[in-house]
């Protein structure tokens, strides 16, 4: 017998009892959906965690100031203004592997243009901020060192203020006003979308740092040179865990921090942080697709049931085809044939179902979903892989019946 007539011949019998065949593919359809669906799931989060970390920049490391007590009482983190320019400038200097590294000082507040108004976040900082967050501008241009020294009335803004003040129309050289201080918008920054945290990264505006202290901020502040945070991008290549250790060194020498106490400063390192983030989701991905795999193995075990039960059903059959000339090799390609096409069939209506359960999912759970062609590969394949594996021992059962007793039987 041929493979064409071979395959005729199985979809005849699978044919015959349609519900049982039916039945038994349920059990492959549902595994290849949910692996589908799961692996998608998984693969989804794992996409949001490295959108996450192109948005936030490329080896991106945060210093903040520390905590500090009052009262007996702790405060939270940045409590203790302990972190000035000048530690930034040092840094950038002495630490190597530094590209840039830009001190912000941050407030918030309502932003008022003509008869709009929005409350947002504002940084004062330099052009050295949008280095480290790898962030270009969409349109106008960065500040000017005669801007940044003389505390220059301008400011770049964010996609999300924009929109909010603006609308559809160019803000570029339009004036906003922060605090009562008039700025004039050169610059318009790049979309970056949310953060980790869920925060819209371009619901914000920045300034020179010098026009956040000395007109923003306030007279006390602007006397002062104390910043809420340095934004360090270490270069490519440069080993992050180093860099880090030499930045504290530093920064502990001089603020002069005693042997053995704590630093009265933070460093996070972000990248790593959402690295190990990228990790637990792929360990997540494969744990969601081992479990959804278990459907699998049981759709298989079902496939071997249903076919034992034919074998046993169609045990005259079998003994009159080998009465007739048919070979013990034609017996199990027929048998193997049936059982790979039940499980394929099966796969194939699973990858749909999956497909569909996948864009649904993100439709109304509003989960990031990603249903990649390796996903169903490996399903389809893994199905395939299943009708053989319980399929071969039914099969090989039914070749090795003897011709007179599979005639003799009842």
């Amino acid at each position: 017998m041929n493979a064409l007539m071979v395959l005729r011949v199985a979809l005849k019998a699978l044919r015959v009892n349609k519900l049982r065949t039916a039945l038994t593919m349920l059990g492959m359809i549902i595994g290849v959906a949910a692996v589908i669906a799961m692996i998608s799931i998984g693969a989804g989060a794992q996409e949001r965690v490295r959108e996450q970390l192109r948005n936030l920049g490329s080896n991106l490391i945060l210093v903040l100031p520390g905590s500090t007590t009052a009262s007996g009482v702790r405060l939270g983190m940045g409590a203790a203004q302990t972190l000035t320019e000048e530690d930034a400038r040092a840094i950038a200097l002495e630490v190597e592997g530094v590209v840039v590294a830009a001190p912000a000082v941050r407030g918030t507040g309502q932003v008022v243009a003509g008869g709009n108004n929005w409350s947002t976040q504002f940084f004062g900082t330099t052009n050295d901020y949008l280095v480290a967050r790898d962030w270009p501008l969409a349109s106008g241009r960065a500040f000017e060192d005669a801007e940044i020294a003389s505390a220059g009335k301008v400011a770049l803004i964010g996609l999300t203020t924009a929109l909010q003040l603006f609308g559809d129309a160019d803000p570029i050289d339009q004036v906003i006003r922060v605090r009562k201080v008039p700025l004039t918008i050169i610059g318009v920054l790049d979309r970056k979308g949310q953060n980790a945290l869920g925060q819209d990264q371009d619901d914000i505006v920045l300034m020179p740092i010098s026009t956040a202290r000395a007109r923003v901020l306030g007279q006390a502040q602007g006397r002062l040179r104390r910043v809420n945070s340095i934004s360090v991008k270490v270069a490519d290549g440069a080993d992050m865990k180093v860099v880090e250790e030499k930045m504290r060194e530093l920064l502990r020498q001089r603020q002069r921090v005693q042997p053995g106490a704590e630093d009265p400063f933070t460093i996070r390192n972000l990248t790593e942080l959402l690295q190990a983030q990228e990790a637990a989701s792929r360990v997540l991905t494969l744990l969601l697709g081992a479990v959804a795999s278990v459907s699998l193995l049981v759709g298989g075990i079902g496939i071997m049931n249903i076919m034992l039960v034919s074998v046993t059903e169609r045990t005259r059959e079998i003994g009159l085809r080998m009465a007739v000339g048919a070979r013990s090799r034609d017996i199990l390609k027929q048998f193997l044939v049936e059982a790979i096409t039940l499980s394929m069939i099966g796969g194939l209506i699973g990858v749909l179902l999956g497909i569909g359960a996948s864009m649904a999912i993100a439709e109304f759970a509003n989960w990031q979903v990603d249903v990649t062609s390796q996903a169903v590969a490996l399903a389809v394949g893994f199905s395939a892989a299943v009708g053989v594996f319980f399929g071969f021992y039914p099969a090989r059962k039914a070749s090795r019946l003897l011709p007179i007793e599979a005639l003799r039987y009842e």
